[in-house]
């Protein structure tokens, strides 16, 4: 089937494992106010492939790959273009290439997702908030429905790294961090947790389509602060695990 693509990076090292060709999907459910890809929001937008177009893309840069490379589908939210996203993973695992979903879990009905998750050998799950309020207020979705998500991951002893965006001033505190540890004590599922810096570098794609940049006057997270803050953030996951 076809499905609408916004971008292809080829060689990007960032989303997941090893050297990977991620695909970027067009439509997004969500509005967050960090948003690096504003110009993938619009559903109508894009440009149509196959999902066998897609993947022999992709399969030009399989010598790169090496053992732990393959593709990465992001977005927007690829979950709007499940089966569309079910077709190229397929086919992936078919030529032996790794394929690793990136997502907040919202935008499909979780039974409609069984397909998909077994034609994907790593989710990249975003926890963008870690309350209810700040989920709905900052992301315009539902903290429930990306924790709804990660339990069925963990029925299907799906492989799962955990990511989060470190924005100064909103996710940065000792508190986000014992609320993260908390929502993903006794996931075994969860291989890995990332703390992914803040960047202004899409301001100027905001610029471009009219937008004011919600986040214009915060300044950017260095990467010596995102290590820092991974550190806490494990020694208190370790804590909860051992008075569980």
């Amino acid at each position: 089937m076809n499905g609408f693509v916004h971008s292809f990076e080829s060689l990007g090292t960032l989303d997941g494992p090893g050297v990977r060709c991620v695909v970027f999907l067009q439509g997004c459910p969500l509005r967050c106010i960090y948003c690096h890809n504003p110009d993938t929001w619009d559903r109508t937008k894009g440009i149509s492939f196959s999902a066998e177009e897609v993947v022999r893309r992709v399969s030009r840069y399989r010598p790169y790959f090496g053992e732990t490379g393959g593709i990465t589908i992001s977005g927007g939210e690829p979950l709007l273009q499940a089966e569309f996203v079910t077709d190229i993973f397929r086919l992936c695992r078919e030529s032996g290439i790794h394929t690793a979903l990136d997502t907040s879990g919202h935008g499909a009905d979780l039974p409609s997702l069984i397909p998909l998750l077994k034609e994907t050998d790593l989710v990249l799950l975003d926890i963008k908030m870690t309350t209810e309020q700040d989920y709905a207020e900052k992301i315009g979705g539902s903290l429930q429905k990306t924790m709804d998500f990660l339990s069925l991951l963990e029925r299907q002893k799906m492989p799962v790294w955990i990511r989060q965006v470190v924005v100064p001033g909103i996710t940065d505190s000792r508190e986000n961090l014992i609320r993260l540890a908390s929502l993903l004590n006794g996931k075994k599922c969860v291989q890995k947790v990332e703390f992914l810096p803040f960047r202004k570098l899409c301001k100027e794609k905001y610029d471009r389509m009219g937008l004011p940049f919600p986040l214009d006057r915060v300044p950017e997270t260095t990467d010596a602060f995102c290590k820092e803050y991974a550190n806490r953030f494990y020694e208190l996951l370790s804590a909860n695990q051992k008075s569980g």
